[in-house]
């Protein structure tokens, strides 16, 4: 779903059966006042979209693979002298 069609309000009002059927395959923005508003999708990528959003878990149920991949992960060098504000801290 990489393209993506904008389409004003007023556009969007006059045509809403043929932005729907786009939306099967690509993303359609509706903008109003030039502004991106809203966004239509396809059903099937709501849903997925919102499996995604729903995928939580208990630190204790993570998953190995997520438990390692945080183990792999390294911060941003950018952040390094964070650390620095942590060196002496006890709970």
């Amino acid at each position: 779903m990489a393209d993506v069609v904008r389409v004003s309000a007023t556009e969007f009002g006059k045509e809403v059966g043929r932005y729907q059927d786009l939306a099967l395959n690509q993303t359609v923005i509706v903008t109003r006042n030039g502004r991106d508003r809203t966004v239509m999708v396809s059903a099937e990528e709501y849903q997925r979209l919102k499996r995604r959003d729903r995928q939580v878990y208990a630190a204790g149920e993570l998953p190995d693979d997520i438990v390692e991949a945080i183990g792999r992960s390294e911060m941003d060098p950018r952040h390094h002298h964070l650390d620095d504000l942590i060196k002496d801290w006890t709970p």
